[in-house]
C-alpha cells in the first residue's frame, strides 16, 4: 500500500510545520491549512437546513450546530412545539469535531462537511457539538461535561426533530472520538440511556501506545516521511494528555482516557483507523477490547490515509469513502438493549 494520491499532492503546504501552533503563528497559516486540506477543489457542500442553539451545562452555554430535515420552532434552546415534525425515527447523531483537545471549531471540515454530509446521505440529524478547549486554565472534566451536555440537550430534544431518543448515536474524531467514548462510559455507569451506537474516526483514546508493528504498515517509508505535523510521538501523546488533564497521565480517569477503561457494556462501535497513522493503534486497541467485551465493532482500516484525513475537501476519493462508511453504519443503527 502506498499514501493516497491526493493526500500525498497536498503534503507540501505543510511540509516544513512542526505543529498547528507554529502555522497558526504564521501569517499565512491559515491559508496553508487550507491549500493542505483541499480548498479551491471542485466540492460543493450538500444544501440542507442548518440552525445553531446552545445547550445549558454546567460551566454555561454549549453551542450546537443541527444539520438536517425538520422544521421546528427553538426558543433559547428549548423546544417550543410549533411546526414540529410528526413521527420519529430518523437517524441522529451527536458529533464532536477533533483537534487535540486544544484545538479546532464548528466550523472545520471534520465538524461543518462531516454535520452536512452524513445528514445529506442518511436523512437524518446531525448535532453538531462544540466543547470548551483545553487552553487558559481549561482541563478535564470540562470538555467532557460540555460533551454530556450536548448529548443530553439532543437526547431530550431529538424527538422534537424526528429522531426517535433511544435511536441517538454518539460521535467524534481524534480527541472528539475520545470525548464520545468518555460520555458513554459515563452514562453507562450511571445508570442512563446510552447511544445506540458509537461512531468514531481515528480516535485518540490512550496515553501512551506501543508503536505500530512493521508488518502492519507494509511500506514503513510512508509513514517516517509525513511532515512533522502528521506525526505523533510519544512525546506528543504525553503533552496532549497532560494539557488535557491538567496533570501528569497517572492520574487521569477513565473518563478523561477512555481507552484504559472497562468498555463492558458499551453499545455497538464503528471505528476508523488511519493507515498512515502513528494513533492507528489507538482505535485497534480499543477494537480489541470492545470485542473481548463481547461488544459489536465494525472496523475500517482506511488504506493510504493520515491521521485527521476528514479535515480535507470531500472533493477527495478517499474522504467520500469515510464518510460513506459513517453514513451508512448510522442509518443502519438499532436502539440499543
Amino acid at each position: 500500500m502506498s499514501l493516497d494520491v491526493e493526500l500525498a499532492g497536498l503534503m507540501h503546504h505543510v511540509a516544513e510545520a512542526t505543529s498547528f501552533t507554529e502555522l497558526l503563528a504564521d501569517p499565512a497559516g491559515m491559508r496553508r491549512l487550507e491549500a493542505f486540506s483541499g480548498a479551491g477543489l471542485p466540492y460543493t457542500a450538500p444544501d440542507i437546513s442548518v440552525r445553531s442553539v446552545e445547550a445549558p451545562g454546567p460551566n454555561g452555554p454549549v453551542p450546537i450546530r443541527i444539520y438536517g430535515p425538520g422544521r421546528q420552532v427553538l426558543d433559547g434552546g428549548r423546544g417550543a412545539g410549533a411546526g414540529l415534525m410528526s413521527g420519529a425515527g430518523l437517524p441522529g447523531l451527536v458529533w464532536l469535531h477533533g483537534g487535540g483537545f486544544a484545538g479546532g471549531t464548528l466550523d472545520m471540515r471534520e465538524a461543518d462537511q462531516v454535520g452536512r454530509e452524513l445528514a445529506h446521505r442518511t436523512g437524518g440529524v446531525v448535532f453538531s457539538a462544540d466543547y470548551r478547549l483545553a487552553r487558559d486554565g481549561v482541563h478535564f472534566p470540562v470538555p467532557h461535561e460540555d460533551a454530556l451536555a450536548a448529548w443530553s440537550w439532543a437526547a431530550a430534544h431529538a424527538e422534537e426533530l424526528g429522531v426517535a431518543p433511544e435511536g441517538l448515536c454518539l460521535g467524534g474524531a481524534s480527541a472528539g472520538g475520545n470525548l464520545a467514548v468518555g460520555a458513554a462510559m459515563y452514562l453507562k455507569d450511571a445508570g442512563l440511556a446510552l447511544p445506540a451506537k458509537l461512531l468514531l474516526a481515528y480516535p485518540f483514546l490512550h496515553a501512551e501506545l506501543p508503536p505500530l508493528e512493521p508488518a502492519a504498515v507494509p511500506d514503513g517509508r510512508v509513514l517516517s516521511g509525513l511532515p512533522r505535523i502528521l506525526r505523533f510521538t510519544g512525546d506528543d501523546c504525553r503533552a496532549l494528555v497532560e494539557n488535557y488533564i491538567g496533570g501528569p497521565a497517572g492520574m487521569a480517569s477513565s473518563y478523561a482516557l477512555p481507552g484504559h477503561g472497562d468498555p463492558s457494556g458499551l453499545p455497538p462501535v464503528a471505528v476508523i483507523a488511519c493507515e498512515y497513522d502513528d494513533l492507528r493503534s489507538s482505535a485497534e486497541l480499543f477494537g480489541e477490547s470492545l470485542r473481548a467485551a463481547g461488544a459489536q465493532v465494525a472496523f475500517r482500516l482506511e488504506t493510504g490515509a493520515t491521521h485527521g484525513y476528514l479535515n480535507h475537501s470531500a472533493a477527495l476519493a478517499i474522504v467520500q469513502q469515510g464518510l460513506a462508511f459513517l453514513a451508512a453504519e448510522l442509518a443502519s443503527a438499532k436502539p440499543f438493549q
